[in-house]
């Protein structure tokens, strides 16, 4: 599959409309709570129950995607990020305007988290099933890399275009509005003109088997658990960003609701850093999955440390991004490295497996994380370091990770291709 072809940009364009509504609700989600006089753990933890739907729900798209095609799969991902960003913007509308009591609102704005939560997930698995099922192991590496570079474009629109998105009439509600619609527009595009494929797949009763306890196989044990570390890590630097930022201007006079536009700007400046590791170190220093690895967890722990030592605004914008450039550098690694080290067979499945980890990561760990943070400022950042300090010396000293599925085989991307991975709550991003 060509990066040009037209499957492979309406696959793009999939994963940046999924990843700039997700962190684009993000940017905009602590205001809400905040206006609603929620605690911050409430908040929290009203989305874990659609991460944990995200979790269960991962390997059965991923089964489904074999048995009824790709592209099927994609179209219900898609349907549950439409339906889900309108609902949360209803319910986000009926808080705002006291039409509804605050928690009532913001139960049903957990309900459309819950929608996509279980739905969500389709689309990301079937896109990178549907790439794998049309490269070879030799470019596996680069047009994963480049179709996840549309989940780092989708970070840095998402948070910037939110801000302009909060209007008189709608408010806060006003970026999931925007949001669903061009995912409306994305669906029909996908129904449209998205191939079927003519690929060869098992047949039914041997699909079944394929992939089964896969989670348990010393191929990609160690993918997950590294793939763990680094995505809850990043998970926590999510959920207290907003929050941060809103006390640290607080300290300066600046309330609540103007300091939208700064939460904005840092999510910015962390996508920004991820895209500049993505689109110009990686291919660069033509860096394979174990540097990628290596890379990641290291710069994601100096990140964190940072943001514990660094004080005020700037030290909370410093920290965040040097924690993106880590995962920029670290999810290709494991998500290819995962690909590489499979059968054509467990392509769909390994996928599945990768794809939970985004559910995973947003189960407990940003309820854990906010918590902590209302104990000390520095303790999630600290929670973090000693996290993604296990993730380095996994990637230093894990057989595994350390071993080359194919050693015949190049899997370096080549130098103009944009490789990249930013993912945003529940998506894998």
């Amino acid at each position: 599959m060509s990066p040009t072809s037209p499957a492979f940009v309406i696959l793009f364009v999939v994963s940046l409309i999924a990843a700039a509504g997700n962190m684009g609700l993000q940017s905009v989600l602590p205001n809400i709570g905040r206006t609603f006089g929620l605690a911050d753990t409430l908040v929290a933890a009203a989305f874990a129950i659609s991460a944990l739907m995200w979790t269960v729900a991962s390997p059965f798209w991923a089964r489904l995607s074999d048995r009824a095609g790709r592209k099927n799969v994609i179209l219900i991902g898609l349907t549950g990020f439409v339906v889900s960003m309108a609902g949360f913007g209803l319910g986000a509308t009926f808080g705002l305007e006291g039409w509804l009591a605050p928690l009532t609102a913001f139960v049903l704005m957990a309900v459309a988290r819950t929608v996509y939560g279980v739905l969500g997930s389709a689309a990301p698995i079937a896109s990178q099933a549907y790439v794998a099922d049309r490269t070879s192991p030799e470019e596996r590496t680069q047009a994963m890399s480049l179709l996840a570079s549309a989940q780092g474009l989708g970070t840095v629109i998402g948070p910037v275009l939110s801000p302009f998105l909060v209007l008189p009439i709608v408010g806060l509600a006003g970026p999931m509005y925007a949001f669903a619609l061009i995912g409306l527009v994305v669906l029909v595009v996908v129904w449209k003109r998205l191939p079927s494929g003519d690929v060869v797949r098992l047949p039914t009763a041997r699909m079944g088997n394929a992939g089964k306890g896969l989670w348990r196989d010393p191929r990609v044990r160690d993918f997950l658990l590294y793939g763990l570390l680094v995505t809850s890590a990043q998970a926590v630097n999510i959920a207290v960003l907003g929050f941060h930022i809103i006390d640290e201007m607080a300290e300066t006079g600046l309330p609540a609701a103007q300091a939208q536009a700064f939460i904005g700007v840092a999510m910015f400046a962390g996508a920004a850093a991820t895209l500049m590791v993505q689109w110009g170190l990686i291919p660069l220093l033509k860096m394979q999955p174990l540097a990628l690895m290596r890379w990641g967890a290291g710069l994601a722990l100096a990140g964190n440390l940072l943001s514990m030592v660094a004080p005020g605004y700037f030290g909370v914008v410093v920290g965040y991004a040097v924690v993106s450039m880590g995962v920029g550098f670290a999810r290709p690694g494991f998500t290819a490295g995962s690909s590489l080290a499979v059968g054509p067979q467990e392509q769909g499945a390994v996928a599945g497996l990768m794809m939970s980890l985004a559910g995973l990561s947003f189960l407990l760990p940003p309820v854990i994380g906010v918590a902590l943070y209302g104990l000390g400022e520095a303790a999630p950042f600290g929670a973090n370091a000693g996290l993604l300090a296990i993730a380095t010396v996994m990637a230093l000293m894990s057989p595994t990770l350390r071993r080359d599925p194919h050693p015949d085989v190049i899997d370096t991307p080549a130098p103009e291709t944009p490789p990249a991975s930013q993912p945003g709550p529940e998506g894998s991003r």
